[in-house]
């Protein structure tokens, strides 16, 4: 399998080189040549696997002969041994024909779990393979950060830089992420919000020269598609547990930068019978604005109660766009161009492909807190606010009440007290046995301001013992 720029530039690379480069030279996302196929009667025989298992029959076409069979088996076994929950992924019903996929029994109680312990593991086989060191950096909206530092930071061959907004994640979510006391960690408070930080990463990726001893930088965020191709497998996982075999299944995707989504994009075009995909927005709607209006213009980011979805820059739509406009990336690089700007209009043939399987929506404070009010009431079940957001997307939109419907649960509602506690239930979130001393561990990150320069000369000073073979 190969790997191409979704802006046209460079040559193929193999899944290796893929994952390792991160951002493409041309600032384009890496994607597969092909997508692998599987028919009905292929994923019906998945039925009995476990979610390892599965996860193997997944992934696998994606990586090729990069990796021995027997490596890939073992690294997905470690990565999913962390997990507190039988099933890794359980389903719970919450009415008819509605069911909300649970994708926080990791060790960071967020589906980002699902692809980052299995990403570190993979950095840290490949890069003792080919003997290398490398400069991990990443931008969090509040869960990619914790996830990335629990998956990575027994990684001997390298450091690792994670920058968040400051102020602008929840406590659960920062301390996650700033108690790992490591040297090879460094958590970065950036004075912004998440598209600064995101923006920062971009533009550091654009130019590694200010990096010494000829060291490159790695990316965590879904940028990288190590991340999409491990969030695929929930989708598989979840149709098959719930009878869907040649029926259709539909999905409602809290959704920030794109990349949980577009994981159920590349199933359904894998041959899953997904029949419709909900992108679940709060109120920094771009992306419901995009698709519903055509209105992809770009607003002020406004802080919500479900911080982890205060997105404005949507990395991965770029790779939905590569795709419905035939993989042109140098239409691609126009389209980019114009979304910078705020300018961005996509003709009404492509939204019209697009709308045949997404559908979009936007839900407030107000609703998704009601949201979480209603389940309570009615099931006895506490949903996080992003989750919310999802379930109440999922009864707003769904095309048809034959359909199974199931909302991801994307985080633990423990990590986001202040919305938990707004929708009435002070007491009724507590964290996991393995956090419960969360809040008495020492603390360490580095606030900085929102300046390249002195992002980039923080960090060079930080890896000057690494030394590339």
């Amino acid at each position: 399998m190969k790997y191409v720029s979704t802006r046209g530039g460079g040559q193929p690379k193999n899944f290796d080189e893929a994952i390792l480069t991160g951002l493409a030279p041309d600032g384009g996302l890496y994607v597969p040549t092909s997508i692998p196929s599987f028919s009905i009667s292929d994923i019906e025989a998945w039925k009995k696997l476990s979610y390892k298992q599965l996860a193997f029959e997944v992934m696998q076409p994606f990586i090729g002969d990069c990796i021995p069979e027997k490596d890939l088996i073992k690294l997905i076994d470690t990565a999913y041994s962390s997990f507190n929950h039988s099933a890794t992924a359980p389903l719970i019903q919450t009415g008819h024909n509605e069911w909300v996929l649970e994708l926080f029994h990791g060790p960071t109680l967020a589906f980002k779990d699902f692809a980052l312990q299995f990403l570190g593991q993979l950095l840290n086989y490949v890069l003792k393979r080919k003997n290398k060191k490398v400069v991990i950096m990443g931008a969090t909206s509040g869960d990619t950060g914790s996830a990335a530092i629990e998956g990575c930071r027994d990684c001997d061959n390298m450091k690792m830089f994670i920058l968040h907004p400051h102020q602008r994640v929840s406590e659960v979510q920062r301390r996650q992420m700033t108690t790992v006391l490591s040297g090879r960690v460094f958590n970065i408070a950036l004075k912004g919000n998440f598209d600064d930080c995101q923006n920062m990463v971009k533009a550091c990726f654009s130019n590694q020269s200010f990096l010494p001893n000829k060291l490159q930088l790695v990316a965590v965020n879904s940028i990288n598609w190590a991340r999409i191709m491990a969030q695929i497998v929930y989708y598989f996982w979840a149709a098959l547990h719930l009878g869907v075999r040649s029926n259709f299944i539909s999905f409602s995707v809290p959704t920030g930068n794109f990349g949980d989504v577009f994981a159920g994009y590349i199933a359904s075009k894998m041959g899953l019978p997904i029949k419709q995909l909900i992108v679940a927005t709060n109120s920094n709607d771009i992306l419901h604005r995009c698709l519903s209006d055509n209105d992809h213009s770009i607003r002020p980011l406004k802080r919500t109660l479900a911080p982890s979805m205060d997105i404005m820059i949507s990395s991965n739509f770029e790779r939905l766009l590569f795709d419905v406009h035939g993989r042109d990336g140098a239409y691609v690089v126009k389209l980019m161009e114009e979304s910078q700007k705020g300018t961005l209009k996509l003709a009404d043939e492509v939204r019209f492909v697009i709308q045949q399987l997404f559908t979009t929506y936007r839900c407030d404070n107000h609703e998704m807190l009601e949201m979480i009010r209603i389940l309570n009431k009615n099931n006895g079940y506490l949903l996080d606010p992003h989750s919310a957001i999802g379930l109440s997307a999922a009864r707003r939109c769904r095309a048809d009440i034959e359909t199974p419907m199931v909302s991801l649960a994307t985080a633990h509602p423990a990590k986001f007290p202040d919305a938990v506690k707004q929708a009435g239930f002070a007491e009724a979130a507590s964290l996991p046995d393995h956090l419960n001393d969360l809040f008495l561990r020492a603390e360490h990150m580095h606030i900085l301001e929102n300046n390249q320069v002195a992002v980039q000369k923080f960090m060079a000073d930080r890896v000057s013992d690494l030394v590339e073979i």
